[in-house]
């Protein structure tokens, strides 16, 4: 396995936070705040070279904690974000066969320019890489985000195995000295994967990796979080708006299979921006109201779940 230049020296505290509005790397990056344990693992899979895979419930912050990583420590980043037809290859590499079998044919009627000729006579030219593939050839260190893993197909983790373990990719369409051209890391990248848990991960997989549960933001968390999103948000407002959503949250819990997903942070975030375009007085008047939620359509996304959250809010009065 490669190892990380000075990687013993890279260190995740969780303590610079971005000032709203900041960019990272071409992508709108928010706070993050890391649990002391969460930036324990981070540190430790800094330091193995091994991937950090996290669990957890959609919306507890498992996705954006890559790119913070990436900004707190001032490295590059790559983010891979599964699909269901998604395969393994896409994100070391793609070969344009297409293209060289075109410029093959031309080849063969002499229709190529010199400058499609050099790239003919070069099968690497071909080659666009992928995220990972980016990442072991930039000579600067990399955060790769590799998310929902458990969205692509079961052979999909397997798939990696020898890039993530040997750090190298192999290029099937190209060989060298008789052989399949290879890529090597030149720096080992920080690979973060992320799962919602809706289909187990091979046994070999996991073993390459290491494991944390993301946990829900606690009410403490969520005030933070809320307060850096939105700066200069009555103290009334976040207190009340968080503390209604938490209950929200606690009278769907185990109602998952008739509400099919819990509210997250994001839809929370969605909720208080729209409760701020009315009037503060106002606002705080429909929250202190019993059994009733205002904008309940950014929080519920389903007709049953609102039926569900009205049966068992009359059941409790």
């Amino acid at each position: 396995m490669v190892t990380p230049l000075d990687s013993h020296r890279l260190e995740y505290t969780g303590t610079k936070q971005p000032q709203p509005g900041d960019t990272y790397k071409g992508k709108v990056i928010y706070p993050y705040l890391p649990s002391p344990k969460l930036v324990d693992a981070i540190n430790l899979a800094i330091y193995l070279g091994r991937p950090l895979l996290l669990k957890g419930e959609p919306g507890c912050g498992k996705t954006q904690l890559a790119l913070a990583v990436a900004y707190e420590l001032g490295l590059d980043f790559e983010a891979w974000y599964i699909k269901s037809t998604s395969r393994a290859k896409d994100g070391l590499y793609i070969y344009d066969t297409v293209g060289r079998l075109r410029d093959a044919q031309l080849a063969a009627s002499g229709s190529l320019t010199r400058e499609e000729k050099q790239r003919f006579d070069d099968p690497t030219s071909y080659i666009r890489l992928g995220a990972l593939g980016r990442a072991f050839v930039n000579p600067k260190q990399t955060v790769v985000l590799i998310d929902e893993i458990d969205k692509a197909d079961i052979d999909f983790p397997n798939d990696l195995l020898l890039e993530l373990d040997e750090q190298l990719i192999q290029i099937e369409e190209v060989r060298e000295n008789g052989k399949e051209k290879e890529i090597k890391a030149i720096n080992s990248p920080i690979v973060f994967i992320t799962s919602n848990d809706e289909k187990d991960l091979p046994d070999a997989f996991l073993r390459r990796c290491l494991f944390y549960y993301v946990d829900f933001p606690s009410y403490e968390q969520i005030v933070q979080i809320v307060k850096y999103r939105f700066p200069g948000i009555a103290n009334e407002l976040t207190d009340k708006a968080v503390s209604r959503f938490l209950k929200l949250r606690e009278i769907m819990e185990g109602e998952t299979g008739k509400f099919s997903k819990n509210v997250s942070t994001s839809e929370l975030l969605d909720w208080i921006k729209a409760l701020k375009r009315d009037p503060l007085q106002n606002v705080l008047e429909k929250l202190s109201q019993e059994g009733q939620l205002p904008y309940l359509e950014v929080l519920l996304k389903t007709w049953d779940a609102h039926l569900n959250y009205l049966r068992l809010t009359r059941e409790r009065e």
